[in-house]
């Protein structure tokens, strides 16, 4: 019988993985440390019947590795509006709708105090230079960072630090724009082509669908690996026990994947060592939604000390987020704050009280998550492939080993599937 090839690590890149050599009739057997798979993807339920995904995410229905492999009808996806409300320096609000998917929203776009009409005609300009490449060909060309990429294209100060710092800024965990220029033209892309959606009870169920196709017995939680041998044929449990298969795929999260490496002697990018924090808090709020249900992102253009970078009503986009008569605010802050978690929550209060008015300081604190790697740092220079093959019988898969978004994770896990079945 032939031994399964050792994966670890049940996130996106490890699931998709074994999801492809399970198709090809090849044994897996995943080992994960967590007490249920997904990963950096996770989401618990409170007593009280919230669904608090673990970080504000949402997932761009034009992947294209999501569409490759994932059932979109199963997930029940509910979709945000493409738009956004943005809070500007001076507290004003304005509201821009993406009149590419909404025509009628042109005016509005044209007219918002976002930045000038040059401004605003300039992102036609680079729709249409997206829409004329592939994703791996925008992947693949020359970056510099994206503030960098943005004053080239020829965008107002204004533009950039109301528009796109806050906007992408959120995507990429990084405020300031250093994230290379290629992957926000990628981003970019999947903005214009496609939705932001969560699955109907919450982003868990992602990681849920893909692990539902294996066998039974295929995946074994909360069995953290020590180590792993050179040659990639050993794997070294923390419990002491000793597996031995046909490969080893490593597919866990930077760290705990660059750690593994390290030990067995293979240098690790810096993609799995340097990762961007975020910290989400959940509050709930009764009675009418703060978001008046309009399915948009509250985005904030204040330079710090602001805290309250992003703001959404998830319960507004799928009601079972939240129950019934509740409404779940969710605040992300990117970046490292250096406050505890209570005085966190009051700065929040405080900030979203100048959004919402007076009754946001009554907001029931929920849970606050603060992630130290949510997504790794990808500066201008880096590849798009890190190499999938290490030695033999050793392969690596994940996010950091491409770039950061659950495509890059879930294209690295079928190209080492692809690697291994050759």
């Amino acid at each position: 019988m032939t031994s399964p090839i050792l994966i670890i690590g049940a996130g996106l890149a490890g699931l998709t993985c074994a999801n492809y050599l399970h198709q090809a009739g090849r044994p897996v057997l995943l080992l994960d440390a967590a007490d249920a798979v997904g990963g950096r993807i996770r989401t618990d339920v409170t007593s009280d019947g919230f669904r608090l995904d673990r970080g504000f995410q949402v997932l761009l229905t034009n992947y294209p590795e999501t569409k490759r492999l994932l059932d979109y009808d199963a997930l029940n996806l509910q979709r945000f509006r493409s738009g956004a409300v943005i809070r500007l320096e001076d507290g004003r609000r304005t509201t821009l709708q993406n009149p590419l998917q909404r025509p009628l929203a042109a005016v509005s776009a044209l007219t918002a105090p976002i930045g000038s009409l040059p401004d605003k005609l300039r992102i036609l300009s680079l729709v249409r230079h997206v829409l004329k490449h592939s994703p791996d060909e925008l992947l693949a060309r020359p970056g510099v960072d994206t503030r960098t990429f943005l004053r080239r294209y020829g965008w107002s100060e204004t533009m950039i630090n109301t528009f796109f710092r806050p906007f992408f800024g959120g995507v990429f965990l990084d405020r300031e724009l250093s994230t290379a220029s290629n992957f926000f033209e990628f981003v970019f892309q999947q903005f214009v082509t496609g939705d932001a959606a969560v699955p109907a009870l919450g982003m868990q169920q992602i990681p849920e669908q893909l692990a539902a196709r294996l066998l039974a017995g295929t995946i074994r939680l909360n069995t953290a690996v020590a180590a792993i041998d050179s040659e990639g044929r050993t794997v070294r449990l923390a419990s002491g026990e000793t597996l031995r298969g046909s490969a080893v795929v490593v597919a866990a999260d930077g760290p705990a994947g660059a750690q593994l490496l390290a030990g067995a002697g293979f240098p690790t990018p810096p993609l799995a060592r340097e990762g961007r924090p975020t910290t989400c808090t959940y509050f709930a709020a009764t009675g009418n939604s703060p978001g008046r249900a309009d399915k948009l992102l509250r985005l904030n253009a204040a330079l710090a000390p602001a805290l309250a970078h992003n703001v959404a009503f998830p319960a507004d986009v799928s009601p079972a987020y939240a129950p019934a008569g509740q409404s779940l605010v969710s605040v992300s802050t990117h970046g490292p704050h250096g406050l505890r978690e209570a005085e966190l929550t009051e700065c929040l209060r405080g900030e979203l009280a100048a959004w919402f008015g007076p009754a946001a300081r009554q907001w029931r604190h929920l849970r606050t998550y603060q992630i130290a790697y949510g997504l790794p740092v990808y500066a201008a220079g880096q590849p798009a492939r890190q190499p999938r093959q290490l030695a033999q019988g050793l392969f690596r898969c994940g996010d950091w080993a491409a770039y950061p978004s659950q495509n890059g994770a879930m294209a690295a896990g079928r190209e080492v599937a692809e690697l291994l079945l050759r």
